[in-house]
């Protein structure tokens, strides 16, 4: 079929049976709730742009497969321009949202699983790569959004799968027969899930042989019989429920990417669907492989986002009547470097990709890994800048229905009004915004997103290479290597 617009995908939710629950009670439709309606016309947008001839170079590719024209979500790096185009497309369409759009992080599962399936039948014989090759052609084919389902509860984290008290902590196999297998457990904090067509279940981190059962990695769509999604709770977000869109903050497209828990409960899932079960030797490298494709895309959409926030906080300092004053440029320059580092460790650390024996490429890693730890921190301090600059407004305002209430509206009118030549609205409208973009979701997201620090910290270490650097200094220093 032809590339997806906006409005095909939203008409594709509307074909989906997928049972979602939200606030205890079931969705009868996702795509008609206000809950959910920011987040699908995030993802929405990535249809549009495919279209826009502004926008078509960086949003589409063509297939090593087929040759077609398909969606840049769902194509494999065939190349460092691929992965340098990655970041710019990231970049571009987080400052046209202002939020998560959801589709990188099946994009990176689709890139660690094309990878890994391949070195996996090099070396074990088995035919996983093929029926990954033709789950994806089905994918590219379709135009279809994939959640990408890393995340386990994980339960007591000091044990690993097979020791948990309860074996559901972890997806595991269940049962096999000639057809396919049987998978039991949850992924948590699932970006996008419930408005997307397909997930693809992956291993959460490196197992052990008695960890066999939880080895596995293979797709099913999202409303196939015994999965059940429940969307989490986002800051501010029954706002999206009330009459009028001010309070919202970003009304269209919301915050972060509308995580939910999924529940696995005993799914059937066809050979064909398979590609890891009981290889865990190769576990850790799906993970690894996931993980720092995964982390090279937060220099991208984060700097995006913080062109957004740049640009709020500036607004703000203007409305105040603060925008000349030495100490505010200053803090906006502070804004601009941040975000500019962070660019650049993923231009970086996709300039320094390389091919994988499948021909697909793939990040330095450990350029990927800082790029995600220097996120941990510089959203902080673009955020608290933000706050510094845009004042306490934006955490105590009146409501959007006091401001337009009979009695009391010219009261809120007249004491939240900046510069006289601003309207109290619009300086109220921006306070929302930069409340709603630095607020707690948006910033726990830039924490624990594609890992905690402590995950990237420990990839940092194993990519450094100490050795090479100890003898580096020896060498210098006059010290001879022992023979």
């Amino acid at each position: 079929m032809a590339l997806r617009d906006g409005n095909s995908y939203r008409e594709s939710l509307r074909a989906l049976n997928i049972k979602v629950y939200a606030f205890g009670e079931k969705i009868d439709s996702i795509v008609d709730h206000p809950l959910f309606q920011p987040h699908i016309n995030a993802a929405a947008l990535t249809f549009d742009l495919a279209h826009d001839p502004t926008t078509e170079a960086l949003v589409t590719a063509t297939s090593h497969l087929t040759g077609s024209k398909i969606s840049r979500f769902t194509h494999i790096h065939q190349s460092t321009d691929d992965l340098i185009k990655k970041v710019k497309m990231l970049r571009l369409i987080a400052g046209k949202t202002g939020s998560c759009y959801q589709r990188c992080v099946g994009w990176d599962a689709l890139n660690a699983n094309y990878t890994v399936t391949y070195e996996m039948d090099q070396e074990l014989g088995t035919d996983y790569h093929q029926r990954f090759r033709r789950y994806l052609e089905y994918i590219q084919d379709n135009d279809l959004m994939v959640a990408g389902a890393m995340t386990d509860p994980k339960g007591d984290r000091g044990l690993p799968p097979a020791k948990q008290k309860d074996p559901d902590m972890f997806v595991h196999v269940v049962a096999k027969n000639d057809k396919g297998i049987v998978i039991r457990g949850a992924k948590v904090h699932q970006t996008g899930i419930v408005n997307s067509h397909e997930m693809l279940i992956m291993p959460t981190m490196a197992m052990g042989e008695e960890d066999g059962d939880y080895a596995v990695a293979c797709a099913l769509p999202t409303d196939s019989p015994g999965v059940i999604h429940i969307f989490g709770r986002q800051t501010n977000d029954t706002r999206r429920l009330e009459k009028g869109d001010l309070d919202q903050g970003n009304a269209e497209y919301g915050t972060v990417g509308g995580e939910a828990l999924t529940i696995l409960e005993d799914v059937f899932v066809p050979w064909e669907r398979v590609f890891m079960c009981g290889e865990y030797k190769y576990a850790g490298l799906l993970v690894e492989r996931f993980a720092s494709y995964h982390r090279q895309n937060y220099g991208g959409c984060k700097a995006g986002v913080s062109d957004v926030i740049i640009g709020a906080t500036t607004a703000m300092a203007e409305y105040n009547g603060a925008a000349k004053a030495s100490h505010v440029r200053d803090k906006i320059v502070e804004m601009v470097h941040l975000t500019e580092t962070l660019y650049c460790g993923s231009i970086a650390c996709s300039c320094e990709g390389a091919p994988t024996p499948s021909g697909a490429y793939f990040v330095n890693p450990l350029l990927a890994n800082t790029v995600k730890q220097n996120v941990t921190r510089f959203i902080y301090e673009i955020a608290r800048l933000s706050h510094d600059i845009s004042g306490g407004c934006m955490a105590t305002m009146p409501s959007e229905k006091d401001l337009h209430h009979d009695e009391i509206g010219k009261y809120v009118e007249k004491y939240f009004r900046g510069v006289d030549e601003a309207p109290t609205e619009e300086r109220m409208r921006m306070a929302r915004l930069v409340e709603n973009m630095t607020g707690g979701t948006a910033l726990v997201e830039s924490m624990h997103g594609a890992g905690s620090p402590q995950a990237q910290r420990v990839m940092i270490l194993r990519q450094a290479n100490l050795g090479h650097k100890v003898k580096l200094a020896k060498k210098l220093a006059g010290i001879k290597e022992e023979k």
